[in-house]
């Protein structure tokens, strides 16, 4: 080796191949998630696969890597002769020129929400526009301020007082005191504050027990109550209460969700540019499905692939799933799929966490489908929000499904088994789809979004076919019975067996609100939530419904706990993990029950707390016309 060349020692890492993390052995070992590498300290063979030069990295392929040769020098790839794969150019702008880009980021958005204070502050408000400005301002500290400075000293008071005040408190009444104040801090939210109209303490007092109803259902039919981690599900529960008592009881939590509502609602704007340029000018007026619709969903999956190629969406998972990870003690797997869920929907959340997939236990498998049952994609909330329904209701009820759907996934299957991803959480890298660059990644996004939005459209022609077609069979059928006014039909069927579930949410007692609202949440479970809302804004059956109850309808219908969602899950995860095709198919009917539930806590919180119902449908409506 010449002098002048720097010297360049390579280390193999070697590890012992473990049958259960082989592929081609999926699933086929009586039990893999006690296996000697399930059981030892996994530090060095799990970690997070952001970048190839990292000296600790997981591939695609879950299983340890056999042979991987790194510089000990910490020499930079280029020098050293590796053939790693040349940055992006974005990249290599930023790391020339970071300094001088952050200074400018920091001092426009200053300027501006100095600005805005002085001009708009008692028409347009200060909330938002200073949150906005603290996130981006902290973001850039943090790039040269290590957050541990703070977090450390945090986590060590925590560390030494938390622990101290628990000790203070027996051991068995933990768990009774966590709950105790829990079901204070519900009751208090709940009660304290004055009646109005449609929402007398009377209404919000049959919301609480239908909340105390799914609960004990899930409780009952557990497949392991002893098993069941209680700090999870008070946990859950307590957050699940805390974001609606912020969105439903707080002018600044109306303001930020209305913000983010107003924002998505901008998006269909941007698609009608597109639809115009495609046709003219007065087709996006006619108000069709497929010219309103589906361009805005194709547009925002386009988006959301950009923001997936700038790492914006996973570190937003990343830090949401951390929070929730801490908080409520579950899997890194199950809080990233969790987190996820809401913004990309349940397919695409399961693929953040492709290598772990097949090494999954049982109630981790479980709680993956749970969470993609419990809420809805961003995709999907765009359309809703183009048919008008009420957007701060859909944005809070899937953040509320986070906490809901940990919570109530933990109580229906509770943990046996030790997972692969117990303390830590991982969102490993996926070079096989990785764009090559910004536009690479738009053009996949608009290709993914056309797929989607083709599928939707072609789901809802065939379901919404398929029902007239066995509406006509049944009234045929009933007239023999002399069930004629109204005719026997799906929607009457589902109407009556949901009757209780209406009930229990809380639905104003007055008029057919409660059979109307029983017939939605029906429909919804055996087609899908498209047709459910779409019969909730525009049929005119519905148009009495009163403000109470068109806002609990529409908590419970936000989620895509559905049969035709449940052949889409068992088919994803399948792929993903051929080997546990089994174990998907036999937790999906139960993952599916407990998503639909989940939502259903989340109407009944919005029972239990809406003050002036009316005021969220008087936005909506004026925004979107």
């Amino acid at each position: 080796m010449a002098a002048d060349t720097p010297e360049v020692t390579t280390t193999t890492l070697t590890h012992a191949r473990d049958p259960a993390l082989d592929p081609a052995n999926q699933h086929h070992h009586a039990h893999h998630n006690h296996t000697a590498f399930a059981e030892r300290d996994r530090e060095d063979d799990v970690v997070y696969a952001k970048d190839p030069t990292l000296d600790k990295t997981m591939a695609a392929d879950p299983s340890p890597l056999e042979h991987y040769t790194r510089s000990s020098s910490g020499d930079d790839p280029e020098q050293t002769g590796q053939s790693y794969p040349k940055r992006p150019w974005h990249r290599r702008v930023l790391k020339h020129w970071r300094h001088a880009i952050y200074a400018v980021i920091f001092l426009l958005f200053t300027g501006w929400w100095i600005a805005g204070l002085i001009l708009h502050r008692y028409d347009l408000g200060w909330i938002v526009p200073f949150l906005l400005w603290l996130a981006i301002t902290l973001r850039i500290v943090t790039l040269y301020i290590p957050v541990t400075i703070v977090t450390k000293p945090t986590f060590g008071l925590w560390n030494i007082i938390v622990p101290r005040l628990i000790a203070l408190i027996p051991e068995k009444l933990r768990i009774p005191s966590a709950a105790f104040v829990t079901i204070a801090v519900i009751l208090i939210g709940t009660f304290a504050s004055g009646e109005t109209a449609d929402n007398t303490r009377e209404n919000r007092a049959v919301s609480l027990f239908g909340l105390i109803v799914f609960l004990f259902a899930l409780w009952v039919t557990s497949r392991n109550r002893k098993k069941i981690v209680w700090h999870t599900v008070i946990v859950g529960m307590l957050s699940q209460f805390i974001i609606a008592l912020f969105v439903l009881r707080t002018k600044a939590g109306y303001d930020i969700f209305n913000f983010i509502s107003e924002r998505a609602r901008d998006l269909l704007g941007f698609a009608d540019n597109g639809v115009v340029f495609l046709t003219t000018s007065t087709v996006p007026s006619t108000g069709w499905f497929l010219v309103t619709v589906i361009p805005a969903i194709i547009f925002f999956v386009s988006l959301v692939q950009l923001l997936y190629y700038f790492n914006v969406l996973q570190w937003f998972v990343v830090k949401a799933a951390t929070f929730f990870f801490w908080l409520m003690r579950v899997s890194g797997a199950e809080a990233v799929v969790a987190a996820a869920s809401p913004f990309i929907g349940q397919g695409e959340s399961a693929m953040l966490i492709r290598p772990f997939i097949p090494h999954m236990t049982m109630a981790e498998i479980h709680q993956v489908m749970c969470s993609g049952f419990a809420t809805i994609a961003g995709s999907v909330l765009i359309s809703y929000i183009g048919m008008g329904v009420n957007p701060q209701a859909l944005v809070s009820s899937c953040v509320m499904s986070i906490p809901a759907s940990l919570a109530v996934s933990k109580m229906r299957w509770p943990e046996e088994e030790e997972t692969l991803t117990s303390g830590k959480v991982i969102v490993p890298e996926d070079p096989e789809h990785r764009a090559a660059n910004a536009l690479d990644a738009f053009s996949k996004g608009a290709w993914l979004g056309l797929k989607i939005a083709a599928m939707i459209a072609s789901t809802l022609l065939c379901i919404i076919s398929l029902i007239a077609l066995c509406d006509a069979l049944l009234t045929w059928w009933g007239h023999y019975l002399n069930i004629n006014h109204p005719p026997l039909t799906i929607e009457m069927i589902v109407g009556y067996i949901c009757y209780p579930i209406s009930f229990l949410l809380g639905v104003s007692r007055e008029g057919d609100d409660i059979y109307k609202v029983a017939k939605l949440i029906g429909m919804k479970i055996v087609t899908n939530e498209f047709v459910a809302y779409n019969d909730l804004q525009h049929s005119e059956y519905y148009a009495d419904l009163s403000p109470r109850s068109r806002l609990i309808a529409t908590y419970a219908l936000c989620g895509f706990a559905n049969i035709g969602s449940l052949g889409n899950q068992i088919g994803v995860l399948a792929q993903l993990a051929p080997g546990r095709s089994g174990d998907i198919s036999r937790v999906a009917v139960s993952a599916m029950i407990t998503g639909a539930l989940s939502t259903f806590t989340s109407a009944s919180f919005a029972g239990m707390l809406i003050m002036d119902e009316k005021q969220y449908f008087t936005v909506s409506n004026a925004t979107t016309s």
